[in-house]
């Protein structure tokens, strides 16, 4: 980073002469240079693509921002109350991941580890953000650890740092490692693995939230291994209506999956915001790689990765495949 000032240099002349008794006019003063603006630093990159560009954090709206700050200085005062709070940690790793401060996160994570080592929520979350900043194989190792901790355990509802509209969690401690999990083998190409963890995950479902979200994953995952007769049976439970809370994306593009969406309808390149396109590109942009148009697949990838919404799943996903294609 480079800070650029500038420096007025004010000169005054003093010329004293004495000549046929008289004094000459004193000169003019010398002009200031006005200081230039200060440019604001270049934010730092808080990961790298796949093929190594620096990923810096997007730029919130102010109010946004602001309440995100908020909400970050008070888990981190809550946290100074109670140190030893395992669940004051976890909420401060969350509020800085929701600022995009994913390095920030990962060290909390991290910390959390050293002092509640046999705490599973610690490795899902710093999991999750490994996923974010493309540690795939950190994700992995943290998210087997994390089932080695929960065999045998109960399941516990997990509280959204981002509630849904209706303020009903709708997914739980062990449904997000096994969803994380089998995501991380899904970008690693390990699709064997994979698939294994979707159907774990599919165990602790519970709500069709939760369904939707396994069967879109499990279906793309069994169509890059060719199971087209497994990846048709996934879709004998997905009906047009469902109590879906949260999942709308995935819902439809189970829809189009079964026929009775179009991709087009699902996804409008032209006029959609970055999120839109980063989470419902990927399905779209996989649907056509899988059923063999790989031209629109790389059109609607390429559309994926000129938006900036990087942390998102689909966008990381998108990123993974197109890195693979010519």
């Amino acid at each position: 980073m480079r800070r650029v000032s500038a420096v007025a240099v004010v000169m005054s002349v003093s010329v004293g002469l004495v000549a046929c008794g008289s004094n000459p006019p004193a000169p003019a003063p010398a002009e200031t240079a006005a200081p230039a603006a200060a440019l604001a630093p270049a934010p730092e990159p808080e990961a790298r693509s796949v093929t190594g560009r620096p990923l810096v954090p997007m730029e919130l709206p102010a109010a946004d921002r602001a309440k995100l700050e908020a909400n970050l200085k008070a888990a981190e005062e809550e946290l100074a109350k109670n140190p030893d709070s395992a669940d004051a940690l976890i909420w401060v790793g969350r509020r800085q991941g929701y600022l995009w401060q994913y390095r920030n996160a990962i060290a909390t994570f991290g910390k959390g580890i050293e002092k509640f080592p046999e705490d599973a929520r610690f490795y899902r979350h710093r999991g999750h953000r490994y996923i974010t900043v493309r540690n795939f194989d950190g994700a992995i190792a943290d998210f087997e650890k994390a089932v080695t901790l929960i065999k045998g355990k109960k399941d516990e509802i997990e509280p959204d740092g981002a509630p849904n509209a209706a303020g009903v969690p709708r997914s739980t401690l062990q449904f997000n490692i096994w969803y994380h999990l089998a995501l991380g083998y899904y970008l690693k190409g390990d699709y064997e693995n994979a698939k294994r963890s979707w159907l774990e995950c599919m165990k602790v479902s519970d709500n069709d939230d939760s369904v939707t979200a396994v069967s879109d994953w499990l279906w793309m995952t069994y169509m890059r291994l060719g199971d087209k007769a497994a990846a048709a049976k996934v879709l004998t439970r997905i009906m047009p209506k469902m109590d879906i809370l949260e999942n709308g994306s995935y819902h439809k593009r189970l829809l189009m999956y079964k026929g009775l969406e179009k991709p087009e309808a699902l996804l409008d390149t032209a006029n959609a915001d970055d999120l839109t396109i980063a989470t419902q590109g990927y399905g779209v942009g996989n649907y056509y790689f899988v059923t063999g148009d790989t031209a629109k697949a790389k059109e609607i990838f390429d559309r994926v990765l000129a938006g900036k919404q990087w942390a998102a799943f689909g966008y990381i996903a998108a990123e993974v495949d197109r890195a693979k294609m010519p």
